[in-house]
């Protein structure tokens, strides 16, 4: 046997050897990734859990006695136990939250004990629509705005345009939320009449009229998260400007835009991207202040009716929806990491 030979059937056993370690090696990256999903899963559910629980738990310590609420003032104390025993408020409170969540999961969220009677989702996905369309537009009036100044600011870092930028945004997050509605319907809509102030026109309505109702209350949003979003993202791009291969690309002759849109932004937008879930979430809920400057009927404005009356079953549904997607908007941002920097992947695979 030639010395050849010897040399070609090593080789076969080589990759014959090395085949099964490649599929293994797959093989493994695949089940971490799914062990890693089912565990990302779990973890959502434990905080579904703990946030319907604790808003159940809080809700049961009100002082505001449902069966008052439905019945009113001037009844018997045996009327108003029937009601109690009726609602299951007798129960022991585990039992009753137990009662609760076996329903909501199968799609029932009860009924407002309150006038109008509604089914409670029928009322959450009247309004939820508002609060969404108001959080999407504001967030992506924000990042349309907070992108190209973000990067003007990082590529003049320490220059007057940077400092002009920086102190824009400082100035915009030292106002409060609804000072800043009351000064944009104050300038756009009572003194150049160019906005509605306490109008809403569903989508169903005409894409054009949603829009024109919507842009003042989501611009009145998307400005405290642009200066939000344009210090993190400057931040960011700051540091991954001095890196290595941004020097290379420097080197080789790239222009400034393909670097700064190619190279730089996808790596610095782990913290935007982060807070941009955050926010998200959180703006469905919390856009109370928005909602009540401009009389739009969102979820801000159902919950914070409801706890006023005392409707604890729109309460609770309501809360559990907000919730829902919050967790949902942070899982999905979790996953989009390894689409924004492949080392992210790579250390999971």
């Amino acid at each position: 046997m030639t010395n050849q030979s010897v040399k070609d059937d090593a080789g076969a056993l080589g990759s014959a050897s090395a085949a099964p370690s490649l599929r293994a090696r797959r093989r493994a990256g695949a089940w971490r990734r799914t062990r890693r999903l089912f565990v990302r899963v779990a973890e959502l559910m434990a905080v579904l859990f703990l946030v319907s629980l604790g808003t159940f738990a809080l809700l049961s310590l009100i002082d505001t006695d449902p069966a008052v609420t439905i019945l009113g003032e001037g009844h018997t104390q045996a009327d108003y136990e029937a009601v109690r025993e009726d609602l299951g408020l007798n129960d022991p409170l585990l039992e009753r939250y137990a009662d609760w969540l076996g329903s909501a999961a199968h799609g029932d969220l009860g009924a407002s004990i309150v006038p109008p009677y509604h089914d409670v989702l029928d009322r959450i996905m009247a309004a939820l629509p508002v609060s969404v369309e108001l959080a999407l537009l504001g967030v992506g009036m924000a990042l349309l705005f907070s992108i190209p100044l973000a990067m003007w600011s990082a590529y003049h870092a320490g220059g007057r345009i940077d400092r002009w930028i920086s102190a824009g945004t400082f100035s915009v997050l030292s106002v409060p939320s609804f000072l800043a509605g009351l000064l944009l319907i104050w300038l756009l809509s009572n003194g150049l009449g160019w906005f509605p102030r306490a109008e809403w026109s569903r989508l169903d309505e005409g894409l054009g009229a949603n829009l024109y109702h919507a842009f003042l209350p989501a611009l009145t949003i998307a400005l405290a998260e642009t200066a939000l979003l344009t210090r993190v993202l400057r931040s960011d791009l700051i540091t991954t400007l001095q890196e290595d291969y941004i020097l290379a690309a420097r080197a080789k002759g790239m222009g400034t835009v393909h670097i700064m849109f190619s190279d730089a932004l996808r790596p610095s937008s782990f913290s935007a991207v982060t807070i941009l879930g955050i926010s998200l979430g959180r703006l469905i809920g919390s856009t109370v202040i928005v909602e009540y400057l401009f009389a739009l009927p969102g979820m801000g404005t159902l919950v914070v009716g409801a706890a006023r009356t005392g409707d604890y079953v729109t309460v609770q549904g309501a809360v559990l929806v907000i919730a829902l997607i919050y967790v949902a908007t942070n899982a999905l941002i979790d996953l989009s990491y390894g689409y924004l920097d492949p080392r992210v992947r790579r250390s999971h695979a």
